[in-house]
């Protein structure tokens, strides 16, 4: 499956925008989900402050999600089931990079604490 960043987000990932992941399912597992994928990309792909993408088992605010170019809350978000050829874009919009543009690593806490 192919995993695109875009926005700025490819910065976490040692600016490389476009990976070709094969996700092995867990014990048990019958799909592989949205869910199961973002746990991945945070232990195998981010590699550094994966609190500005992921916030608890999901994106932040702010970063668009696209399956196949369609946006994954039509899809089911978390719950979307993913095949081997899917291709996955994650996109930070406007918004999202005014919010995090210049902010120091410490304030994401207390941004978390306010929402």
């Amino acid at each position: 499956m192919l995993f695109y960043y875009n926005g700025g987000l490819e910065l976490l990932c040692e600016s490389m925008k476009i990976h070709n992941v094969n996700v092995d399912l867990e014990a048990g597992e019958e799909k592989l989900t949205m869910k199961n994928l973002l746990s991945w990309v945070r232990t195998n792909l981010i590699k550094e402050r994966p609190e500005i993408f992921i916030k608890g088992d999901s994106v932040r605010p702010g970063v668009l999600v696209l399956v196949n170019d369609c946006d994954w809350e039509l899809s089911g978000q978390l719950d979307t089931t993913l095949e081997e050829k899917d291709v996955i874009s994650i996109v930070a919009s406007w918004q999202f990079r005014r919010a995090f543009s210049g902010v120091r690593y410490d304030v994401i806490a207390q941004m978390d604490a306010v929402a």
